[in-house]
Parts: C-alpha cells; structure tokens; sequence
C-alpha cells in the first residue's frame, strides 16, 4: 500500500460520492443539502430522539455548530425538535415526515444510478466491487474512529 495508492483510493471514492450526489439531487429535483446537514439527518436517522448534545459527541464536532444545524434543518421542515418529558432542558431529534421522504426519494436515485453505472463495468470489475462492500463498509467505520 503506497501513499500513491491511497491517494486514487481516497480520489475515487470521493469522486463517487460527488457524483452521485450531485446527479441523485438533480434527479430529485432538489438543491443538494450541505454536507454537514446530510451528517445531522443521517444521525438522526440511525437514532432517532438524539440530543443535541449527544449529537456533536457522535459527529465531533462543537454543540453550537450541530445547534446551528438543527435549527437550519428544523426551519427547513426537515426536523423535530421535542422537549425531553424526563428533563425539560434537553431537545430530542426527529425526522419530519418531509425528512423521510426526501432521504428515500434520494436513496432510491442513488441506487439507481449506481445500479445504471455498475451494469457499464465489465461483469469481473463488477463482481469484484460488490464483493468489496463489506470491507468498504467496515473501512468507513474504522475511519469514522479515527476522528
């Protein structure tokens, strides 16, 4: 493994995100959301009724940022912001119904553009990628520790 290896590794996978990315929004008929909102959904997502708090220890980052953000994405009537009944002072997260929609409605253009993609590789490439999804995955989690 050579830091030039990495380097495409890291590019194609970037690339890949961008690309899709872009392509499911443009589908979707939507302006793609920033990064860090995407991060905010997609925790919320995973686990539903998140703190704010404990949302920024999940994402490391500052609670006034991730603050920030969900006040962004509650504006934009993508999230829910409810009073803890145990402990008034702390907000719990949800998905809006709008939230929902809008992740599966970009899910579902994110599979099909790579289902479209993937039947123009070769059948081996293709099989070899498909094969390295559980390793992919585990990588994104491992790096995901690393922050």
């Amino acid at each position: 493994m050579t830091d030039e290896t990495l380097a495409q590794l890291g590019a194609a996978l970037g690339d890949l995100h961008r690309v899709l990315r872009r392509t499911a929004s443009q589908r979707a008929g939507r302006v793609a959301l920033p990064d860090a909102q995407v991060e905010v959904l997609r925790l919320v997502q995973r686990q539903p009724g998140i703190s704010v708090r404990e949302a920024a220890e999940r994402l490391g980052t500052a609670a006034n940022t991730v603050s920030t953000l969900v006040g962004e994405l509650t504006a934009a009537g993508l999230l829910s912001r409810d009073r803890d009944p145990a402990d008034r002072r702390t907000v719990r997260l949800g998905l809006t119904d709008a939230a929902r929609e809008r992740i599966a409605a970009y899910g579902q253009h994110r599979r099909d553009l790579l289902a479209a993609a993937l039947v123009g590789l070769d059948p081996a490439d293709r099989e070899r990628l498909l094969a390295a999804v559980p390793a992919l995955s585990r990588l994104a989690d491992l790096a995901a520790e690393q922050r």
